[in-house]
């Protein structure tokens, strides 16, 4: 515990030296610098702590959309000892990050992520190592069809493998989460690993399992804490839990690739880690120098696509589900515009265009779900003058989505479920520029086109078939739509009935 620390001698003597330093850091710049170009404005900030007693850890995103309204669009925290620009308002934000993507477009490394990824693989990596695992991750990924029609089938496949276990229920109240977490994970490990997991088999449910607790963990304040003074790491369970976590779904990784490696054709490959492998192979041979391809950068390219794929498209899913119980009149529009224009047929993907209001309520689930409202943190690759202010090569930039997709410049009605946010008067859907939530620029989400088909098949197949409510007793104004708050944004556990619809 963190009472624990400041009771000992040794963490006290370190603070006061710590203060010590910083105090005459300040000291030192603020009479060394006649120069000092106009730098963003902020809240004024305490030796050590930074703006911590300004900000809830606990809703960092909240917080910061609240200060963005007194400091505006730009403007600077610090976290203890970090500082961060923060980009507030979706003409801001995307002006930085596609208008300026070069110089927003690196990835800040935190202590943790260096701690999990080491620098390697898709998401925590920076130069040329990530410019080419990316290239490499996307052209991989349309090749096995993300996207496309062989995709569209699996996740077909996979809608009835939910059905059925929705259907186990019988109508009666039941915590979805893990259901929604096997299927949404299938669709990433058909193409990552070229095979899909049975529901009950202990591999998938012990990796889930890691990776729903490591997400979550990777937003709580005594992790939050650890990036701004990673010396506290050792004293913190939460920091040992996580590390531990990783590190376990890695060997898991491990041994799938090992199986994968032993009956490799080079000249058939079945998925991603195939056509890694072969790559790896073909550059050692050709005694390649400088090669990305090794065995960090696959594992944790793995691992990355494994886990950030699996969590924000099952947590966005059962947000939709959530809103349609909480509100059964919007819920009753889907389900007459399935029934009237689909029947009881398969949906396929190319009914999307005739199903704009239903399309719309898919959206409209994803705005106001917000499932990562930090985004994942910037870094500036270059001194950058911006909007007027001067930032510094190596700031940590947070581009705000929950500004973004909350802008009251941009929404009629920001903080309502309101699906007529993405249809026109005549009830046409309708695309919103601020509807950014798989971010934008440089670090956009590769798996935007996978999410959307695999959100938009499941959703419409578990509302043709099952009705979405309540538990018996609880109202639907007693649904609670606030947030668990991790790295990402989950509903607070609870539980639904899916009754059978025909």
């Amino acid at each position: 515990m963190l009472e624990d620390i400041f009771q000992s001698s040794t963490s006290v003597s370190l603070l006061v030296t710590v203060v010590g330093l910083l105090a005459f850091h300040n000291f030192y710049s603020s009479f060394s610098s006649q120069e000092k170009r106009r730098e963003p404005p902020g809240p004024t900030c305490l030796p050590l702590l930074g703006n911590l007693l300004q900000v809830d850890l606990k809703r960092l995103d909240s917080s910061l959309f609240d200060l963005s309204k007194k400091y505006g669009p730009v403007f600077t925290v610090h976290l203890g000892l970090q500082k961060v620009v923060v980009l507030a308002g979706y003409k801001t934000v995307k002006q930085a990050l596609v208008n300026h993507a070069e110089e927003f477009g690196d990835r800040d490394i935190t202590p943790i992520f260096y701690d999990v990824h080491k620098g390697h693989g898709l998401l925590f990596s920076n130069g040329d190592s990530w410019k080419e695992m990316r290239r490499f991750a996307i052209a991989t990924l349309k090749d096995f069809g993300m996207g496309k029609r062989i995709t569209e089938e699996k996740i077909i496949d996979e809608c009835h493998y939910l059905i059925e276990v929705f259907e186990q229920h019988e109508g009666k109240a039941f915590d979805n989460t893990q259901a929604i977490s096997f299927a949404s994970s299938n669709i990433v490990a058909a193409i990552v690993f070229g095979k899909r997991f049975e529901y009950k088999d202990p591999v998938l449910r012990t990796m889930l399992k890691k990776d729903h607790e490591t997400i979550h963990l990777l937003g709580s304040p005594s992790i939050l804490m650890y990036n701004m003074f990673p010396w506290l790491g050792p004293f913190l369970q939460n920091w040992k839990r996580l590390i531990e976590n990783v590190r376990e779904n890695e060997e898991d990784i491990k041994r799938i690739v090992a199986d994968l490696k032993e009956t490799l054709n080079p000249e058939m490959h079945r998925c991603y880690v195939d056509v890694f492998l072969t790559r790896k192979m073909n550059l050692e041979e050709s005694e390649s120098k400088d090669s990305h391809y090794h065995v960090e950068n696959l594992v944790t390219s793995v691992t990355s696509l494994f886990a950030a794929g699996t969590d924000t498209s099952a947590n966005t899913l059962q947000w939709c589900l959530l809103f349609m119980a909480k509100y059964p009149h919007i819920q009753d529009q889907v389900q007459e515009e399935l029934s009237r224009v689909v029947g009881s047929r398969q949906v396929r993907v190319e009914d999307r265009k005739n199903l704009p209001y239903t399309d719309a309520v898919i959206h409209e689930s994803q705005r106001l779900a917000n499932v990562t409202p930090l985004s994942i943190p910037h870094k500036t690759s270059r001194d950058v003058t911006f909007q007027g202010y001067f930032i510094k090569a190596g700031t940590t930039v947070f581009p705000l989505l929950t500004s973004v997709l909350y802008d009251e410049s941009m929404w009629e009605s920001p903080h309502t479920f309101n699906p007529s946010h993405f249809l026109d008067k005549e009830g046409k859907f309708i695309r919103r520029e601020a509807f950014m939530a798989f971010s934008a620029g440089r670090r956009m989400c590769i798996g935007e086109s996978l999410a959307k088909m695999e959100l938009f098949l499941f959703f419409t197949s578990l509302l043709q078939h099952f009705r979405f409510t309540p538990p018996p007793g609880v109202t639907e104004e007693e649904l609670d739509l606030a947030p668990s708050v991790g790295f990402t944004l989950t509903p607070l556990p609870h539980e639904l009935c899916a009754v059978r619809r025909h």
